[in-house]
């Protein structure tokens, strides 16, 4: 395999991510934004943790989607992340799901 050719599946692969984004987001009701990764999710719980000084970040989230293009399925019943980094929480509303049509 090339790298022209990798480069094309990858594009593939980065492509019906967002189109399968799309057919989902409505579904949801948070977004949730991670050093690591985007979810969805319909409820999240964020707890800031505390160990010998150091703070970390304990996020729950329950019926979520996970943007992945290396993981063969995107829906989890229940996810935990634990983090140092910041994690960004927003919640949506109808006007903000609506996505231009391809």
């Amino acid at each position: 395999m090339s790298a022209e050719d990798l480069e094309r599946y990858e594009n593939e692969m980065e492509l019906a991510l967002y189109r399968e984004y799309r057919d989902v987001v409505s579904i949801f009701k948070y977004v949730v934004e991670t050093d690591r990764r985007l979810y969805l999710c319909n409820a999240v719980d964020v707890k800031v943790r505390s160990e010998s000084g150091d703070a970390y970040f304990e996020v729950t989230m329950a019926d979520a989607w996970v943007w992945d293009i290396y993981r063969p399925a995107r829906f989890a019943k229940n996810v935990k992340v634990l983090t140092f980094k910041d994690v960004n929480v927003e919640e949506l509303q109808d006007s903000d799901v609506k996505l231009p049509t391809a």
